[in-house]
């Protein structure tokens, strides 16, 4: 299960970065601060999948 989050939160990370740079090519402010927001998310993910591997090792 961990590799599943893990993975989404890369999925994640690499929506984000693809909707901002967009959102900047386009001069759209909103997506662009919604790219940085998902991206922000996928790295929570990450993270948080880190500590529990920390954890379990």
């Amino acid at each position: 299960m961990a590799k599943n989050q893990k993975a989404k939160g890369k999925k994640e990370q690499a929506k984000g970065k693809a909707k901002e740079t967009l959102g900047r090519t386009l001069g759209n402010e909103q997506m662009t601060a919604e790219g940085k927001a998902q991206g922000a998310k996928g790295d929570a993910r990450q993270a948080k999948e880190k500590i529990k591997d920390v954890f379990r090792h």
